[in-house]
Formats: structure tokens, sequence, C-alpha cells
């Protein structure tokens, strides 16, 4: 069973996402304090979850993890990773409280991790995603991300496997214009805010 997850700076259930309103939504890096809420969204969106040891662990990362969370107002809404080897960036994980899924909210932090990836001086992406899970596989296709092969059983805890993904080229003109295009849709996207 899904449940909203709470803001822990209030005794009060999160304000539900409107259609109708524009959502303002704010990138800043991941930090230690963020954790708790991070777990709740965590434990919700995983069969097997990242333990907090583990958050703690590739926060302390830096030179080569970035790690970012999305707020509306006070409330921790999604979070991502990336991990950087070489000239390539991996997304490590994403995930989108469900009560805010269907807002783009995993689309900018998207936008925001090949903003980071850029910055790194990467110019490939990659990632592993459930063979089951259509609609993350349809985000990743409109960053350009293509399968390249498959995990047998990397999900051990389902036995399911996981589609390797790779968007190639992140640095290059075309890839830029493919990047305006999605920023364009989305209404207020504020990802040209990357922490230096």
């Amino acid at each position: 069973m899904i449940v909203a997850t709470r803001d822990p700076a209030h005794d009060q259930p999160p304000t539900m996402p409107s259609e109708a309103a524009p959502l303002t939504v704010h990138l800043a890096p991941m930090r230690r304090k963020h954790v708790r809420s991070v777990m709740r969204i965590e434990q919700q969106a995983y069969v097997h979850p990242w333990t907090t040891s583990l958050f703690l662990g590739e926060l302390g990362l830096r030179n080569n993890r970035a790690y970012t969370v999305a707020h509306v107002g006070s409330l921790l809404v999604g979070y991502s990773g990336l991990m950087f080897v070489a000239d390539d960036a991996h997304v490590t994980t994403i995930a989108v409280d469900p009560i805010w899924q269907r807002h783009k909210i995993a689309t900018r932090l998207m936008l925001h991790n090949v903003r980071v990836a850029l910055q790194h001086g990467a110019k490939h992406l990659t990632l592993e995603v459930r063979v089951s899970n259509d609609a993350a596989q349809a985000l990743y296709r409109k960053f350009g991300f293509a399968p390249a092969g498959v995990r047998k059983n990397y999900y051990s805890e389902t036995n399911e496997d996981a589609l390797v993904m790779w968007a190639n080229d992140i640095d290059s003109e075309a890839y830029a214009m493919r990047l305006s295009a999605l920023e364009a849709a989305v209404p207020g996207a504020t990802i040209a805010e990357v922490p230096k």
C-alpha cells in the first residue's frame, strides 16, 4: 500500500498537488538532513530500498557523486543521484513520491542530472531500469536513452532483469536541442540553477 509522505517539519499531511496550479519545484544538492525524507520515498518506491547508511556513504563521495533533492515548498518530493566514471555518468537512483508523480518532477530531476553530468565532463549517460517499468523507460527515451543490453536477475528480490540504457554524445549540439525542447515542455522549470 502506498501512502503519502509527511513533511517532517510539520505534523500535517502534505498538500495535494493541483493539476491547475503551476508547480514550483526547487532543486538542491542532497544533504544529510534530507536523508530521513528521502528514506520515506525510497521505501515506497522500491521493493528492496537502499539503507540510510548507503545514502550517507554516497553523500560522502563528493568527488565522483552528485545527489539532488526536489522540493515543493518545504516538502521533499523526489531525489536522484549520479556517479561519474571517466567521461560517463551513471544515474544511480531516481524516485518521486507517488503522490507527486505525473507532475514532471522526474523530468526536472533528469534535466538537472544532464546539466550536472555535463559540468563534470561527461559525454555519455547510462542507467539500469526494470524491464517491466514502461513508464520510466518512456521518460528515459525522451532523454535519448536507448537499450544496450540486459542484466539478468539484476533485481534479486524479484528475480527481474534490468534493461541497460545509454544516452550518448550528451555534449553535442543535437543533444542540446533535445534538452531545450524538454525544458520548454516543463512550465517554470528551474533546471538552469546547477551548483558549481
